[in-house]
């Protein structure tokens, strides 16, 4: 028998596993951390960790790799990036690796899961509201294999909770300004195309949120309170950039037209930091140019 130390902390605090600390889940296990729990991070490189999370080198796609991971995890954040962007790549990840992972994982110590999809399984729905009761059509491969990865995680009877965020931003997430500064961003005009987005801190508070919420619903909408016409939003980051305004142009390929509501995730008393990323972006910029 493990000892007590071995199977929970000292504090009572849960015993979490953030599988896949890139960017989010690594804000993810900083907070998680803070609140005194013992947290384990699952990446496949060997680059550190934030201070006081124990880090795991393992591929998800490896079984075999998998074996050493700790015993007595109560919680699981699952928030892998695929190497590649490829349908391969994808179901390794989401499909395959989540279950390779929940089949060395004890189960039976499970409270919570959080699985974090994609507003990609949406699809286009014409500028229309969308929450987490319409219907999923995704466009894409990773809409696709993200929505039968929720659907399998559904069935298999596991305390989970699915998060589907919208577009992240947030430190580092550069592409964009480079984009719009050297001229080669475009957004169009009519029908207004809208943008949906969450500050990457934010998203982390999020799934923190769920973590801590003693009954919450299967699946939430991780998006801020502020759906922006996408030519609104460029032209706001061209006159932060000191850049000519976005020339008119075709809408992003694959994303799909629609508006995110947040409803469900605010009346779980969530409230994020950055609830118009105009404001989000104008601090970051800010900061960045200082």
């Amino acid at each position: 028998m493990l000892a007590a130390s071995e199977n929970q902390n000292a504090n009572g605090m849960p015993r979490v596993l953030v599988a896949g600390c890139g960017d989010v889940g690594q804000r993810v296990a900083r907070r998680m951390h803070a609140l005194g729990s013992r947290v384990h991070g699952l990446r496949r490189s060997a680059r550190p960790l934030p201070e006081g999370v124990i880090a795991l080198r393992a591929n998800l796609s490896d079984p075999a790799s998998l074996l050493m991971l700790p015993p007595g995890i109560d919680q699981l954040v699952y928030l892998p990036t695929p190497d590649t962007r490829t349908p391969e790549a994808y179901r390794r990840v989401f499909l395959d690796g989540l279950r390779n992972l929940l089949a060395v994982l004890d189960t039976s110590r499970l409270q919570r899961i959080v699985f974090v999809s994609s507003s990609a399984v949406y699809g286009d729905h014409a500028g229309n509201w969308v929450d987490e009761d319409t219907p999923p059509m995704p466009m894409g491969f990773n809409g696709s294999l993200l929505l039968e990865a929720e659907q399998w995680l559904a069935s298999s009877g596991l305390p989970a909770t699915v998060l589907r965020l919208a577009g992240l931003y947030g430190p580092g997430r550069e592409s964009l300004y480079a984009r719009i500064r050297d001229g080669r961003a475009r957004a169009p005009l009519r029908p207004t195309f809208w943008a949906n987005r969450i500050h990457a801190e934010d998203a982390a508070a999020a799934i923190v949120h769920l973590l801590g919420l003693p009954d919450p619903a299967p699946l939430y909408l991780g998006v801020d309170n502020t759906p922006l016409p996408l030519a609104e939003l460029y032209d706001f980051l061209a006159a932060c950039l000191g850049a000519p305004a976005v020339p008119e142009g075709d809408a992003p390929h694959g994303i799909g037209n629609k508006r995110l509501s947040n409803a469900r995730l605010r009346d779980s008393g969530f409230a994020p930091l950055w609830p118009d990323a105009r404001d989000g972006y104008a601090a970051l910029l800010a900061r960045r140019q200082g």
